[in-house]
């Protein structure tokens, strides 16, 4: 009997990608890939372990995957991804209801995993992760097929002292630009017309390959490739955000003016303790540069409140500094305290009741920022690419070059006529706190 086999992402993006490629290795191996998990024989869970509720959230899904041993048709549960990297050995003492276990870094060997799982075997195979996927791997795309997500590098070499990354995807390496060219080439044959690259960090991208910051020439050549409509970056490193990458985001049409830079915090100290590049004055310098010379650039960041020692004056600094600098898009995070990390032994640290009200607070900051920066599109023609109807309220759903994938705000369009996957102009005519709405121009 063909085996069922079913892929359960937990995470971010760059598990989305490990998970496509196992996919693409269990379909090529013969086995048939189903989206109900009652039908499937094997499930496999690519679990996230970046903080403590990823963790919970994947030991939950493992233990109720579980049942479906059963109350299904399940005969093996395999546990990948970040959280099998750093706790194999007490994942498998402590939870026997896994079958097999694969890391961040052996995920091309899912199928014999598979294999001796469903022979009893309980394999476990976990090395060091220095493993970069090439195009020349099957990938099954469980996105959209206009859009979806490319790894140009693995792994981390930044040290923050809050960050677990380092000791789950292993030291930075990044991919060559040849062989990132080849997949997205691939996928433009597919009908993709949007890429995204990500990276734990992307601005470091070929220092250690080529002894140079390369991303401005990756983001070119991927720009060139016909049927690729826009090529957005995610996770840019603030430290190395060359004038070569700004000028190129700059002048090449296809590059999304988009730009997502997370900066952890504004206060000196607090980034000092966290061992971020930079400080208050470097980082707006940075963004008024970025402004300056992209006009119309969305910027995107992502903050942490409740590191250890932050005082109420830095987290009311912190707010001032989000109130004056106006982001367009914002993520807070409260901080987590990560085991074997440096933050982990930092005294002063903090209630969790304080945290949370710190994160609600920036949160609320933010929607005043959002809901007064949405309203300069408002009688623009913005680029919008059509991504669902929406039949309750007869239109059509999509995104402008300003909103990443899941993570941002939508365009409601009416009166369209663009097909799904195709962009469309559409003069914007309402703005509301994250989201856009107006008429396609025929």
């Amino acid at each position: 009997m063909t085996e069922k086999v079913k892929v359960v992402t937990l995470g971010c993006e760059k598990n989305l990608v490990d998970s496509e490629i196992m996919s693409g290795l269990i379909d090529a191996r013969g086995y048939r890939l189903v989206e109900d998990q009652e039908d499937a024989t094997v499930i496999i869970v690519n679990t996230c372990g970046f903080i403590d509720a990823a963790k919970e959230e994947s030991v939950n899904t493992i233990l109720d995957l579980a049942d479906l041993k059963e109350t299904g048709n399940l005969k093996a549960l395999i546990v990948s991804g970040c959280l099998t990297q750093r706790y194999k050995q007490s994942l498998m003492e402590e939870m026997p209801e896994i079958d097999g276990i694969v890391g961040t870094g052996d995920f091309y060997n899912i199928n014999q995993i598979v294999d001796e799982a469903l022979k009893g075997k309980k394999p476990i195979q976990v090395g060091n992760p220095v493993f970069n996927y090439e195009e020349s791997l099957p990938r099954k795309l469980s996105t959209a097929r206009h859009t979806t997500y490319i790894k140009i590098a693995e792994g981390c070499d930044n040290n923050c002292t809050f960050c677990s990354i380092p000791l789950m995807r292993g030291k930075f390496r990044s991919r060559s630009i040849e062989s990132v060219v080849a997949e997205v080439e691939q996928l433009a044959a597919q009908g993709v017309k949007e890429v995204s690259l990500i990276a734990q960090d992307s601005t470091n991208y070929g220092s250690d390959l080529y002894g140079e910051f390369k991303l401005a020439e990756l983001l070119d050549r991927v720009s060139q490739v016909p049927g690729i409509q826009w090529v957005r970056l995610h996770y840019a490193y603030p430290g190395f955000f060359t004038d070569d990458l700004i000028e190129m985001m700059a002048s090449n049409p296809k590059i999304c003016k988009y730009v997502d830079m997370p900066l952890q915090h504004s206060e000196d100290a607090v980034l000092k303790r966290m061992r971020r590049p930079g400080r208050n004055r470097d980082t707006r310098e940075l963004i008024s540069k970025i402004r300056d010379r992209i006009p119309g650039v969305s910027l995107r960041t992502s903050l942490i409140v409740g590191f250890p020692g932050e005082t109420e004056e830095e987290f009311q600094a912190l707010c001032d500094f989000v109130r004056e600098i106006k982001f367009d898009r914002l993520g807070v995070f409260t901080y987590s305290m990560e085991e074997d990390t440096p933050a982990s032994r930092l005294p002063e640290q903090i209630e969790d009741e304080v945290k949370e009200w710190r994160g609600n607070t920036l949160m609320e900051i933010q929607r005043s920022v959002a809901n007064e920066n949405s309203g300069k599109y408002v009688g623009q023609v913005l680029d919008v690419l059509v991504e669902r109807y929406d039949g309750r309220s007869d239109v059509y759903v999509g995104r402008s070059q300003y909103d990443a994938p899941e993570i941002d705000g939508e365009v409601y369009v009416s009166n369209c006529s663009a097909a799904i996957g195709e962009i469309t102009k559409v003069r914007i005519t309402h703005a509301y706190e994250y989201d856009l709405s107006g008429e396609a121009i025929l």
